[in-house]
């Protein structure tokens, strides 16, 4: 059976299950809010509760506006602030404001199939948006093209401040290529970060769950395992072997790739003889030039776990900043 990853894949189980459910997406922020606009909580008809519009602050309340919402068979927006009598009865004092609009799934609100087919996006790791008015008279999903939101996760209003959309990106994933002690610190930062972690090594004694409790291990040869893994835009990929017979494979894969992220361990002079072996396979400088070597930010890291943290740093700097 597939894990529940997100308010949409929980909300569909509930249903299944015979029960209703309720989206909240956190649509507007100001101030000091707690949950970045896009962050959503899943209500089912029972009152549990999954996810997050405010980090705690609001979740009770929002849970008896849902239920009501299903009920009701209506969507409606919410507001809390420090200005707003109700917010100091659910503990938002901290100077933040937030709007949240809560959905029903089926009649008054998003259709079951539409949430059918927003689940099975994201579980093809197919990005998708779902747009909504405010006032319920408009819903659809509506494909990547060249929206740059996409890349930013910002979901949002619209200019007309009518409409809102959600944007649902594949997880983030990160693939280690060699299983040393770096990738043994770095894969369980990585998945607090929120990346779905993959360690490829053909060397079992390095590369086994023992080792790497946290993520999927492949032990074959990194080209293979990358193509099965699969790299695409959502995928950061580090190489911290040292050796070139594991290293060039990947980087050969990932340079076809549109991963966001590459990194290579190894100091200048490593470096540059793997340009030249680059060169040599045909990559231009350009396509070349995607290649963070030496691999992570550079903060004077000493150690395997500040190196970790130099490279998730990069990581994190290259997906937000690119």
């Amino acid at each position: 059976m597939q894990a529940i990853s997100g308010a949409p894949e929980q909300a569909l189980a509930w249903i299944k299950a015979g029960h209703g459910a309720a989206i909240a997406t956190v649509i507007e922020t100001w101030g000091s809010a707690p949950r970045r606009v896009g962050a959503q909580m899943v209500v089912s008809s029972e009152g549990d509760m999954e996810g997050s519009v405010s980090g705690g602050c609001v979740e009770g309340a929002v849970v008896l506006e849902a239920l009501e919402a299903l009920e009701d068979g209506e969507s409606k927006v919410l507001e809390y602030g420090v200005s707003d009598g109700d917010a100091f009865a659910v503990g938002l004092a901290c100077g933040g404001t937030i709007r949240v609009l809560v959905e029903p799934v089926g009649a008054g609100g998003m259709a079951l199939d539409m949430l059918e087919n927003l689940v099975a996006a994201r579980a093809a790791r197919t990005p998708v948006a779902y747009e909504v008015t405010l006032n319920g008279s408009h819903r659809a999903l509506v494909s990547q093209g060249h929206d740059a939101r996409f890349r930013m996760d910002r979901s949002g209003l619209e200019e007309d401040g009518e409409t809102f959309v959600a944007i649902h990106n594949p997880p983030l994933r990160l693939v280690v290529v060699g299983a040393v002690h770096i990738a043994q610190a770095l894969v369980p930062m990585a998945r607090i970060a929120g990346f779905d972690p993959f360690v490829i090594d053909p060397r079992e004694a390095f590369g086994s769950a023992a080792r790497f409790p946290d993520a999927e291990v492949i032990n074959d040869w990194p080209d293979a395992a990358l193509e099965e893994v699969g790299v695409d835009t959502r995928t950061a990929l580090v190489l911290l072997t040292h050796d070139p017979k594991l290293d060039d494979p990947a980087l050969h894969v990932g340079l076809r790739s549109g991963a966001f992220y590459i990194g290579a361990l190894g100091s200048k002079r490593t470096h540059a003889s793997r340009v030249e072996r680059l060169v040599d396979a045909g990559f231009d400088q350009h396509t070349i030039a995607r290649i963070n070597g030496p691999v992570g930010l550079n903060i004077g890291a000493a150690g395997p776990a500040e190196i970790a943290v130099s490279i998730l740093a990069q990581m994190i700097e290259a997906l937000r900043l690119p």
